[in-house]
Parts: C-alpha cells; structure tokens; sequence
C-alpha cells in the first residue's frame, strides 16, 4: 500500500562551504519545521540544496528574510513498499503515461517496510492521477 501526494520542495542555492548545511537546518530546527527528504549536489562554487519541509511557508519566509535564493517546486511525495521492483513498476506506469521522471531521491534503511520517495516530474498532477490508478 503506498501513500501518494503532492508536496512543495523547496531549493535553496548556498556557498558551497563548511557550516551552510548547519545553518539551513539550524534556522528551520528554530522554528520547529522538520525536514521530511533532503538532497544535496555540489557544483564549483555553489551547492544546490532540495528539500521538502513539514512546513515550506514558514521556511520559505526565514530563507528569505536572509537573503537566500529560494525556489518552490510541486514534487510527487510517495510513501510506497520497500521491495525490489517498486520504483521499476512506478517508472514503467510514468512511462506509459509519457510523463518523464526528472529527478528524484529516495532513502530507506535496508530492513525497512515502507520507504519514501521524492520525484519531479514533467506533468506533475497526471503523473498523481496515474500512480494513483490500481494495478489491472
């Protein structure tokens, strides 16, 4: 059984230096926002920061009273079974939809029952009414 919902990511562009992951989660630790999925990528001189929040509004406004560049993103939150083969039948059921899978990132521990999983997504409320179809 797999829960499955749209969800705002927000990515946040940051100095690509010792202690800017601290502060990011410090301020959101502050207002007792928890983070649900993160996921980092470096570049030369910055680090691209994606996450989705228990609560993206009041994160949204800390990063911008600093100063942060901020972008909200509709993602697919899927919360699904921990078993080989499920991000296969779920890339085989966007595919057939033609809806592309731009990126995501997922983590579980390996003894888990459930894990979650983020996507983004080219059409992002069909691709919702497609992963919510049931199997024939």
């Amino acid at each position: 059984m797999s829960s499955i919902a749209v969800a705002t990511q927000l990515a946040l562009f940051l100095n690509n230096r010792p202690g800017a992951l601290a502060r990011v989660c410090s301020a959101l630790s502050d207002l007792g926002v928890n983070i649900l999925a993160f996921s980092m990528s470096d570049t030369v001189d910055h680090t691209v920061l994606r996450m989705v929040v228990s609560d993206s509004r009041r994160a949204m406004a800390v990063f911008e009273e600093r100063g942060a560049l901020v972008v909200e993103t509709d993602v697919i939150l899927m919360q699904g079974d921990n078993r080989p083969g499920s991000l296969a039948e779920i890339a085989r059921k966007l595919s057939a939809a033609r809806i592309n899978i731009e990126y995501a990132y997922s983590a579980t521990s390996p003894d888990a029952r459930n894990g979650l999983l983020v996507m983004r997504v080219t059409h992002t409320r069909k691709a919702l009414k497609v992963l919510n179809t049931r199997r024939r």
